[in-house]
């Protein structure tokens, strides 16, 4: 594999295209394209939305809005934990807001930020589908309930943070 620029966008726009033609077969691909692009490379990469406008016969202007629209697509690497607070009605109703500013603090970033040493990239969602157990986190893909301030805390010491 080449080390060079050029070289490494040409190798992720082949694993792109790899990943969309794999896929376009589906009813409605451009998704579950974006989200396997994510889930194998990491994000969604400015190069990428014109290999898979290609692969769809899409404009790149429509694959950008998709990609743009939805909160769920990074448009750059994140971190190793990803953290998503829950926002909604019902987590504010339970302390949801004050956990938010605890997680900021503590992290020293804001939502949609990763943190300086890239371990943990904080994000806000607006339904865990954990409702009756707010305030909801998620850390990587587990969901957890009633989560405090020193919860969180253990949960970053427990996911290495």
């Amino acid at each position: 594999m080449t080390t060079d620029v050029s070289g490494l966008t040409r190798v992720r726009a082949d694993r792109v295209r790899g990943i969309a033609v794999g896929l376009r077969h589906l009813r409605g691909p451009l998704l579950p394209i974006l989200h396997a692009v994510q889930r194998d490379l990491g994000y969604i990469d400015a190069v990428d939305v014109p290999v898979i406008a290609d692969v769809l016969n899409l404009s790149v202007a429509e694959v950008h809005g998709v990609v743009t629209f939805y909160h769920d697509f990074r448009r750059g690497p994140g971190g190793r934990v990803m953290v998503r607070v829950c926002r909604a009605e019902a987590c504010q109703a339970v302390g949801a807001e004050a956990l938010a500013e605890h997680a900021t603090r503590r992290l020293g970033v804001g939502f949609g930020g990763t943190t300086a040493d890239a371990a943990v990239t904080l994000e806000e969602t607006f339904c865990l589908g954990n409702c009756a157990l707010g305030p909801s986190v998620q850390v990587d893909e587990r969901v957890h309930g009633r989560v405090s301030p020193a919860r969180l805390d253990a949960l970053l010491a427990e996911a290495g943070r």
